[in-house]
């Protein structure tokens, strides 16, 4: 096993490089990260996660016509002179909440898979331990995930992947773990194969996207030629860590959204709406004269 000094988790890498084919033709031009659900895009959701665990530095992984990320996260100034004549303090706060954050861009050529993209995130990372989040598994922020996973990490000094049990026949739209118990809802990851075929899957636990990686990773996606779907695999990568240290996964206990899927994105749209100061009220009242209407 490779011993590494115990670091705290400061950098956080959001790979936003997809082309988004899912949600054509509104992916056209636009990022999917970009997609808004109730007043915040995706991404701002998984930033904003990152946050409330004390990250401080967050790297995104970007491609082309993904400029519209990078200002987001910006000042505009145009927008911040029209709400300060106009006195809107607030949302002037909501706007700039990020901007004195450390975030740093990097462009990922070619769209070579979810490895190729964390590879790219090495100059910045160098050699500390990371977390990854994909934005479009959208997690309730009610629900502190990536604080619990940062927490067994601390504990453990072991990668931590975060898992969940989904059914046999959606095992091949996974990352799936073949794992033993490890008490406390942790498992002990044994193998890992990327969207297996039907049938031989190891088990029906699914990696979802949030992960806590030491940067030892790095030289295991170097080595990698490509696996599933002709792209470097993290999967892949992991399982070649294995060799070289444990790796330990988390049951996600709370509510995680597959917002990269379309009704995926409908339900945390409702649901986080559901949840919204202002609008769940109203929002409620007009589901339940909708509901009565197309009964």
């Amino acid at each position: 096993m490779n011993a590494m000094p115990k670091k705290n988790v400061t950098k956080a890498v959001f790979p936003a490089a997809g082309l988004g084919t899912r949600f054509l033709p509104a992916t056209k031009a636009s990022p999917k990260e970009m997609l808004p659900i109730v007043d915040k895009p995706q991404i701002e959701y998984a930033v904003e996660e990152a946050v409330r665990c004390g990250i401080r530095d967050y790297i995104v992984i970007t491609g082309k016509n993904k400029r519209a990320i990078e200002d987001h996260f910006d000042f505009v100034h145009e927008l911040e002179d029209n709400l300060k004549s106009k006195g809107k303090q607030s949302l002037l706060e909501q706007v700039n909440r990020f901007s004195h954050h450390s975030f740093a861009y990097i462009r990922q050529g070619r769209p070579l898979g979810l490895g190729h993209a964390i590879l790219c995130a090495k100059p910045c990372v160098n050699d500390e331990t990371f977390a990854v989040l994909l934005s479009d598994d959208v997690i309730d922020p009610a629900y502190n995930l990536l604080g619990e996973m940062i927490a067994h990490y601390e504990r453990l000094q072991s990668p931590m992947l975060a898992l969940m049990e989904v059914s046999r026949e959606d095992t091949d739209k996974y990352g799936i773990v073949k794992a033993e118990p490890a008490g406390d809802g942790l498992f002990r990851i044994v193998d890992l194969v990327e969207k297996p075929k039907a049938g031989t899957a190891p088990s029906n636990l699914a990696i979802i996207g949030r992960y806590i990686l030491t940067s030892d990773i790095f030289e295991h996606l170097e080595g990698l030629t490509p696996g599933s779907g002709g792209e470097i695999q993290l999967t892949d990568g992991i399982r070649s860590l294995l060799s070289t240290r444990p790796v330990h996964g988390c049951i996600v206990s709370g509510t995680r959204y597959d917002a990269g899927d379309k009704l995926g994105f409908l339900k945390a749209t409702v649901e986080l709406a559901l949840k919204d100061g202002t609008l769940k009220k109203p929002f409620r009242k007009y589901l339940i004269e909708l509901t009565e209407r197309i009964r």
